[in-house]
């Protein structure tokens, strides 16, 4: 059964005095949807198989919703962290190394280390310019 994006569908059918019971029912109604798209799919496909090797995707996946105020919003959030292999019955497993807390965090230390001395010495520059 393919879910419909149509807003129109998400409310129709729902029943309830003062729309409390639609409103929760709108609220399972979003959540079932957005929460069919936060897979590991959403960000690899499917498992490939080929020359007898198979490779399954591993993702980190979930997704939020909240209301308030008349309005409402969801949103999803899939990582990929990295794959299995499948060779000869065997399975193992290989992360995906994310490079910013790696890489890009220690540059940006070394970065900041290096411009300390500069932005100290122009902020006692000011201060002094600025008492006279």
């Amino acid at each position: 059964m393919q879910a419909s994006q149509d807003p129109d569908s998400l409310t129709a059918g729902l029943a309830g005095p003062g729309g409390v019971d639609a409103s929760a029912e709108l609220s399972e109604r979003m959540m079932e949807l957005i929460g069919k798209k936060a897979r590991a799919t959403t960000v690899f496909g499917e498992p490939i198989t080929a020359d007898g090797i198979t490779i399954v995707p591993v993702a980190r996946a979930g997704f939020g919703f909240g209301g308030g105020g008349g309005g409402a919003g969801g949103g999803i959030d899939v990582r990929p962290l990295g794959y299995i292999e499948i060779r000869h019955g065997v399975a193992r497993y290989h992360p995906i190394r994310d490079l910013r807390g790696h890489v890009i965090v220690p540059l940006a230390a070394i970065a900041a280390g290096l411009a300390a001395p500069w932005i100290i010495r122009s902020v006692m520059k000011f201060r002094r310019t600025r008492h006279r």
